[in-house]
């Protein structure tokens, strides 16, 4: 099958990435009442209506997630997929972790920190799934993140290819349709029905976008489409509240998401190669350590200030100072320090595989021959007639 590959940066990817970011930080510091003291619907009567569906900025992410996760792990073996998320995510990480104690620790007026155990715990990143409380509340979705990238290495064990990913797309799909029936605990922590249909969608929109589109591969995304609108109501409940969501339509949600994928559907199929402005590289740059750092520090300044600064210019105001924190510790803290780790866990890789691959070799060398069967001998090898088994192979540095 015929390849399309483009040698541009997706420069819209990295707009819409920063676009939903925004509208995660537009959620948090508009629909909701902990920053301000109470209700902000007085505040804003009229953003207070679209912030309220800003939590669907998460659902974007996952869907873009599943694209470009699929797209960097494309003829990467496991070690170079676990070097290059390790140095991708956990440099921002530990900054926004350390800055977010900082800062409530100094002024614990929207939320506390007890102890230091739970910070420590969480500079690991999978305290989701101790029952470790998250230092920012944003950070559940990173846990929801590692469990697609735990899927994904299963994939890269048995080879990213087109055959498989569609296996993928079809056993997740299963898994996660049926885990709310199963009750299973184990598979309705991997299956994550809310969020599998962007994940898997993103998937396709790739293959889309590496290969050609085929029926088979809209049929996924519209089938994840309307599995995507099963835990809308579910979503908006958990985002604002239950009172709150029964009183508010669902339709915007699902316009946004209708709208979400047919966005990353245009992306996918070229109709937005041609957008190719710099500073969206920048902007897309910006959107991890925005999303990690914005809302308990963002919560708090807006806490603290919200009865000397009028309440639109301190959302702009905090929000741009966040935009200006994320630029510094992308530059200074997850560039160098994202660097030093590939190159530390490179190194690492390197030197397991030389004390792993000689001893292989020399369990072949020790191997008695193998007796050549009669036909062998007379031309008839399986290397000849196209049927020889491939080279073993040995596990290779990323």
């Amino acid at each position: 099958m015929a390849e399309r590959r483009s040698g541009n940066r997706l420069a819209a990817l990295d707009g819409l990435r920063l676009l939903a970011a925004l509208t995660v930080v537009f959620y948090h510091y508009v629909a909701l009442a902990r920053p301000w003291g109470h209700a902000t619907d007085t505040i804003f009567p009229t953003a207070h209506r679209a912030a309220q569906y800003g939590w669907l900025g998460v659902e974007v992410f996952f869907l873009i997630s599943g694209f470009v996760i699929c797209m960097s792990v494309w003829g990467r073996t496991l070690g170079e997929f676990a070097v290059s998320r390790v140095s991708r995510l956990f440099p921002a990480y530990w900054a926004g972790i350390l800055l977010t104690v900082a800062v409530v620790k100094t002024w614990p007026e929207v939320t506390s920190i007890r102890g230091w155990n739970a910070v420590i715990t969480n500079l690991t990143m999978l305290q989701g799934g101790n029952n470790t409380p998250n230092v920012d509340p944003v950070h559940w979705t990173l846990f929801v993140e590692l469990k697609f990238y735990l899927i994904v290495a299963v994939v890269v064990l048995f080879g990213v290819t087109y055959r498989n990913c569609l296996i993928l797309c079809g056993v997740w799909t299963a898994a996660a349709a049926l885990a709310p029936v199963l009750k299973t605990p184990l598979l309705t922590a991997f299956a994550m029905p809310q969020y599998a249909p962007f994940f898997i969608a993103g998937i396709a929109f790739y293959l889309m976008r590496r290969h050609r589109p085929n029926a088979v591969l809209w049929a996924i995304v519209i089938l994840q489409l309307l599995l995507a609108q099963r835990y809308i109501p579910y979503r908006l409940a958990t985002s604002v509240g239950k009172a709150a969501a029964e009183a508010l339509p669902t339709w915007p949600a699902r316009v946004i998401i209708i709208a979400a994928f047919a966005l990353v559907g245009a992306i996918a199929l070229g109709a937005c190669d041609r957008i190719q402005w710099k500073w969206l590289t920048t902007a897309g740059a910006l959107t991890y350590p925005l999303y990690l750092i914005h809302l308990n520090i963002g919560m708090t300044l807006i806490h603290h200030f919200r009865n000397r600064i009028p309440a639109p210019v301190l959302v702009t105001s905090v929000t741009a100072l966040m935009l200006v924190t994320a630029w510094f510790i992308h530059r200074l803290i997850e560039r160098p320090l994202g660097k030093w780790l590939r190159d530390t866990m490179r190194g690492g890789i390197d030197d397991v595989r030389r004390h792993v691959t000689p001893r292989r070799r020399h369990a072949r060398r020790a191997a008695p021959p193998t007796p050549t069967a009669p036909h062998a001998a007379e031309g008839s090898h399986a290397a000849e007639d196209g049927h020889a088994p491939p080279p073993a192979r040995t596990y290779e540095s990323a």
